[in-house]
């Protein structure tokens, strides 16, 4: 890791340039091409770079017209980004709440969110008992719980993004009987 003086200390001797288009572009392309990303995330990191290195060309930074020619080449795409995130937060047994949390943090707007959004109203259920299983929690847990435990579980569960009548449900279930999926 390196150490802040360093680095500050090595830019002070080394300024980079200022950019310009052709420099931006080439930002963008390495970090499109490295990270899966969002539009609003590119932009939000493009403006960054041009807040730390200035503007060379004459004008603004061409941010947003690069990052929708990024999205128009596939190079980005909000919608598969929003999917496989909430795909990924669901099998950690994260709940909608979460889930919609992270896709409004990545920038997602609305119309690309909404099957993300459905895909983990649809899985809400198996993604909280993913949780309890993960923890030990309600029927995973070797014991019944005492009070101040099932709210200490109550709290994790609600912290992870899931609705109370599904928590309330799951930790009344005894251990060693995991309630039907379909009966919620």
């Amino acid at each position: 890791m390196a150490q802040s003086w360093r680095v500050r200390a090595e830019r002070q001797r080394n300024p980079r340039s200022p950019l310009d288009e052709e420099g931006l572009e080439r930002l963008a392309l390495a970090y499109a091409g490295r990270y899966a990303t969002t539009r609003g995330k590119l932009e939000a990191y493009l403006r960054r770079k041009v807040r730390e290195r200035g503007w060379a060309d004459a004008g603004a930074p061409p941010v947003e017209r690069l990052a929708a020619h990024f999205v128009a080449l596939g190079y980005v795409d909000d919608r598969a980004f929003a999917a496989a995130k909430a795909a990924s937060l669901l099998r950690r047994g994260y709940g909608e709440r979460r889930v919609r949390d992270a896709l409004q943090a990545a920038g997602i707007r609305e119309d690309d969110a909404a099957p993300a959004r459905d895909e983990a109203a649809a899985g809400a259920v198996a993604a909280a008992l993913r949780f309890a299983e993960r923890r030990r929690l309600g029927p995973y847990a070797a014991e019944p719980l005492d009070r101040p435990q099932r709210e200490k579980a109550a709290a994790a569960m609600l912290r992870a993004g899931h609705r109370a009548d599904l928590v309330r449900r799951i930790l009344a279930a005894p251990p060693g009987e995991v309630p039907d999926p379909d009966s919620f």
